[in-house]
């Protein structure tokens, strides 16, 4: 089991991730906000492939997550009482990190996110920061099982594409 840097090869089985878990919410619970089609798509990967950001994890072949580290805080982030202090480039943020249906249920969200925080240390960030849908419960119990504080909730409207409330949690590194 790997977790890696994505390649341009790996976009149309990142993009294959993004709609199983679409395709899982049409008949399942339903734990994003997004739009098929709008967001995320190939793009949305292919733009964090472009700056470095992106990664994946794969075992035997099979692509089970994909994940956005960099320390681009979105303009509602200025809204969130952040309590744990720190200056806009000490800030890691985890953006779509998402775990293929048919691997669900196995820590690998949990692996994906130790990742992107040994990362995000390496890149010298003391902080990590990251959002997530009100509604997805598995992540909203996830990221205090791993230490998070949760922050606030704010209204984001998110790539100007999609208006939810996101829940923001912080972790020091």
């Amino acid at each position: 089991m790997t977790i890696r840097p994505a390649a341009a090869a790996d976009l149309p089985a990142i993009a294959a991730v993004y709609d199983a878990i679409l395709d899982r919410e049409e008949t399942g619970p339903v734990y994003t906000n997004w739009q098929r089609g709008k967001y995320p798509t190939a793009d949305t990967a292919r733009q964090s492939l472009e700056t470095g950001t992106l990664y994946v994890g794969e075992e035997d072949g099979f692509l089970w997550g994909v994940a956005t580290l960099n320390g681009i805080q979105p303009p509602e982030y200025a809204r969130i009482p952040w309590i744990i202090p720190a200056e806009a480039e000490q800030v890691g943020v985890l953006h779509t990190l998402c775990i293929h249906p048919d691997r669900s249920g196995r820590g690998l969200a949990r692996r994906m996110v130790a990742f992107c925080e040994e990362e995000a240390r390496r890149r010298g960030k003391a902080v990590m920061r990251l959002d997530t849908w009100e509604g997805n419960l598995p992540a909203n119990r996830l990221y205090p099982s791993l230490g998070y504080r949760y922050a606030g909730a704010s209204e984001f409207f998110f790539q100007g594409i999609i208006r939810e409330v996101l829940n923001c949690y912080e972790k020091k590194l």
